[in-house]
């Protein structure tokens, strides 16, 4: 039963990893990266954001790997945000089930979960099969467009950039369901708009995650008191 569930919720956010996974195998062979050497990125980072940016910054010459290491990690700061909301429920886990669900997380997965517990409860293996199902899309749709690299057009040039923010919002409609949430997600969109009109680089993300998570905080605790 759960399997099913896992396959009918991830299906539809396919749609937009597929062709973000194409373009991270186009610019990896763009960038001088062999067929294997991009597609064993995608199964060890197996984070979109950081490879485009690492991608981006090795094609353009920057080859320090303490620079590299330290933007990425920047980038993907957001996890340690969602790992510390799922934590009463992963240390509750075994060691290898714990590293297997940490390596896996994704702002998707993340998400799927997260919608998962409001209708059903924590499931370990919701999580786990839908983290390594995604995973698995990931992966070889990076293989496939650095395979495929001199047949496949950039697929961004297909307007299908625009999918990955359509899933976001798909993911995010249904948990607007009272005051809270809508004001912290509010509240995200505002700091994230005017981050990245002021800000350097990807440090919107950041502050936006920060900044949501202190307001929601803060509003889940005023409502405690008051009960």
């Amino acid at each position: 039963m759960i399997w099913k569930d896992v396959l009918k919720d991830c299906l539809p956010i396919t749609a937009g990893i597929i062709p973000f996974g194409l373009t991270c195998g186009i610019m990896g062979k763009t960038a001088g990266f062999s067929t294997f050497e991009i597609t064993l990125m995608s199964m060890t980072v197996f984070a979109g954001a950081a490879q485009f940016m690492a991608i981006a910054m090795i094609n353009s010459g920057i080859v320090n790997w303490g620079v590299l290491v330290f933007t990425t990690f920047l980038i993907n700061l957001r996890h340690l945000l969602m790992g510390a909301s799922l934590s009463p429920y992963l240390f509750k886990q075994s060691k290898i089930l714990q590293y297997l669900l940490a390596f896996s997380m994704t702002d998707e997965s993340y998400a799927l979960t997260v919608n998962r517990i409001e209708k059903k409860g924590y499931e370990v293996y919701y999580q786990l099969g839908a983290s390594y199902f995604l995973y698995l899309i990931w992966v070889s749709s990076t293989f496939l467009g650095a395979a495929l690299y001199h047949n496949i057009p950039n697929p961004l040039e297909w307007g299908l950039d625009f999918i990955i923010p359509l899933t976001f919002l798909v993911l995010l409609m249904p948990r607007l369901i009272n005051l809270t949430a809508l004001l912290v997600a509010l509240v995200s969109a505002l700091t994230a708009v005017l981050g990245a009109l002021y800000l350097p680089g990807k440090w919107y993300i950041i502050l936006a995650a920060v900044v949501a998570s202190i307001v929601g905080g803060l509003m889940e605790r005023g409502r405690d008191n008051e009960l």
